[in-house]
């Protein structure tokens, strides 16, 4: 395997949306959404945000490699509030992601609980006796040539869900560094893209959805 070298994206902040208290961004493949360890992995979309927005408070997170909508708050009120939809599992993500090989059903829903792989940190890996429950529900949208491309709805928010759910289903996600292998690991970017969010505003209540088109 060859070493990880963080060469992040360098493109100006796609803004989708913005107001008083919410803040939505199109993050890109390859920038981490906070700090990791070391100076080396400093530069990350919460740093690059609050340089525009100095106010703006982290609420959720997506993986590096994937890209897509996510959210910031600009108050603290709104962060409190934000933070309880995404934990009581009142907010609604859908994904889209190229998976490797035909998917022969037309939807389903995978349900299996998620553990960290403590020898293989940060990878997770599904476990009956000791994982978290953790539930995905997809629907076929095509096939096309290197296998199918499905709509993902996270039904819970565990670390690297989307990932280990398409392996588990033995169609692990294009391009994915971590769970796909060989031939369906060799894509320049993982083929994953958190294409809508809906939630209630923090000031009033109303539904918020916003959504960003797939860029692969």
């Amino acid at each position: 395997m060859t070493e990880f070298v963080y060469q992040p994206p360098q493109d100006a902040l796609d803004i989708l949306h913005e107001d008083h208290e919410l803040l939505f961004i199109n993050k890109p493949a390859g920038l981490l959404s906070v700090p990791g360890r070391g100076p080396h992995l400093a530069d990350c979309l919460i740093t690059r945000v609050q340089a525009v927005f100095p106010e703006a408070l982290l609420v959720h997170r997506l993986d590096m490699d994937t890209s897509g909508v996510i959210v910031f708050a600009r108050s603290p009120m709104a962060q409190r509030h934000l933070g309880l939809q995404f934990e009581k599992r009142q907010t609604r993500k859908q994904y889209v992601a190229d998976v490797w090989g035909r998917v022969a059903e037309r939807k389903g829903r995978i349900d299996l609980p998620l553990t960290v792989d403590w020898p293989n940190r940060p990878l997770q890996r599904v476990c009956q006796e000791t994982g978290r429950p953790a539930q995905t529900d997809w629907a076929l949208m095509r096939h096309d040539t290197h296998g199918s491309r499905l709509r993902l709805m996270p039904q819970t928010g565990r670390s690297h869900q989307l990932r280990v759910h398409m392996q588990a289903m033995g169609h692990p996600i294009l391009g994915d560094p971590f769970y796909a292998s060989g031939v369906a690991r060799d894509f320049p970017r993982m083929m994953l893209h958190a294409r809508e969010l809906r939630l209630r505003h923090p000031d009033g209540g109303r539904g918020v959805t916003i959504s960003t088109p797939v860029p692969f």
